[in-house]
C-alpha cells in the first residue's frame, strides 16, 4: 500500500441507498426492476453509485417541474 487515504464510498448498497432516497428498500429494488435507477453489479453484488442516484433524482425533479 502507499498510504494513500481511501476515498469516500461512491458505490451504495441497496440498503444504504433506500436510506439516502429516504425509502425502503423493496422501493429501491422496484425502482431497479423498472429501470428508473440504475445500478451496476460486481459479480452478485449490485451498486447504486452517486451519478447513478444523481441521474434518477434530477429525472424525477424535471418530471415534477412538467407537472
Amino acid at each position: 500500500m502507499t498510504g494513500r487515504p481511501i476515498p469516500p464510498a461512491r458505490a451504495f448498497t441497496v440498503e444504504q441507498t433506500a436510506q439516502i432516497l429516504g425509502v425502503g428498500r423493496d422501493t429501491v429494488y422496484g425502482l431497479l426492476r423498472t429501470g428508473q435507477l440504475r445500478s451496476i453489479k460486481i459479480g452478485r453484488l449490485r451498486r447504486i453509485t452517486q451519478e447513478h442516484i444523481t441521474a434518477f433524482l434530477t429525472t424525477k425533479d424535471n418530471d415534477s417541474d412538467e407537472s
